[in-house]
């Protein structure tokens, strides 16, 4: 079954790379489940972007840290289109302070936001993608952090991140055999998610090797590739996408 009959849930999705995302894979001719936690006018706008695309999209509200939503979003998600193929996780909350400033509700805020949805999510749809036999579930990380990179003031992001690398590996073992495959992308920081990869040759940009930024369309080229038919024999893996920065 080619991309063009898939049917993908992204997180986060209402604005950022998580929309940029989307509007690459609605190009593909993907059907989208959309799912957003507060601004819905945003995740609307990303609808109609979607549909001038001739892709089908759904919008859905969901906080991805509390079961009881993500219970209701993939229910959703499969009362719309009859299938859930891909999943996104994409949403990830970033926190800034020293461990001795931080506080305890916020230190929880990051890790839920970062590791705990993509439990909460992957945990919904394998039953789904079990029953299909064929699942992709692609989730967003942080530049290293499959090396559990340390950096001061974002202990918890860090943690979160290094953790959900070891999540991923674990859960592509033991759904191998269904046919579902999980791996980790890990992009670099996407300041401008509306510029397209031409506009982007363009731009010099002395922080990145390869001397220009990144788009969500080189985020997106991963993700396709790791959600393909070709990929299928890749499972627990992290790709980064940085243009070489940080190695």
């Amino acid at each position: 079954m080619p991309l063009a009959n898939r049917v993908a849930l992204i997180t986060g999705a209402a604005r950022g790379l998580g929309k940029g995302i989307a509007l690459s894979l609605a190009a593909e001719g993907m059907r989208i489940a959309l799912c957003y936690r507060a601004n819905r006018a945003a995740a609307q706008q990303t609808a109609h972007q979607i549909q001038a695309r001739a892709a089908e999209t759904l919008v859905l509200q969901a906080d991805v840290t509390v079961p009881g939503q993500v219970q209701k979003l993939v229910a959703g998600t499969l009362k719309h289109f009859g299938r859930l193929d891909v999943l996104i996780n994409n949403v990830g909350e970033f926190g800034w302070g020293p461990v001795s400033e931080s506080a305890v509700g916020e230190w929880e805020r990051i890790i839920h936001s970062n590791l705990f949805s993509v439990f909460y999510m992957s945990k919904e749809v394998l039953p789904v993608m079990r029953r299909q036999r064929w699942g992709r579930i692609v989730n967003l990380g942080a530049v290293g952090d499959e090396r559990a990179f340390g950096q001061a003031k974002i202990s918890a992001y860090a943690a979160a991140k290094a953790a959900m690398v070891a999540f991923t590996r674990s859960l592509a073992i033991e759904e191998a055999r269904y046919g579902i495959t999980v791996n980790v992308v890990n992009p670099a920081n996407v300041d401008d998610q509306e510029l397209t990869r031409e506009e982007a040759d363009r731009i010099r940009d002395a922080r990145f090797p390869v001397g220009r930024p990144p788009t969500a369309e080189d985020v997106a080229a991963a993700i396709k590739f790791f959600i393909s038919e070709d990929a299928g024999y890749t499972t627990g893996q992290v790709l980064t996408v940085s243009g070489g920065w940080m190695l």
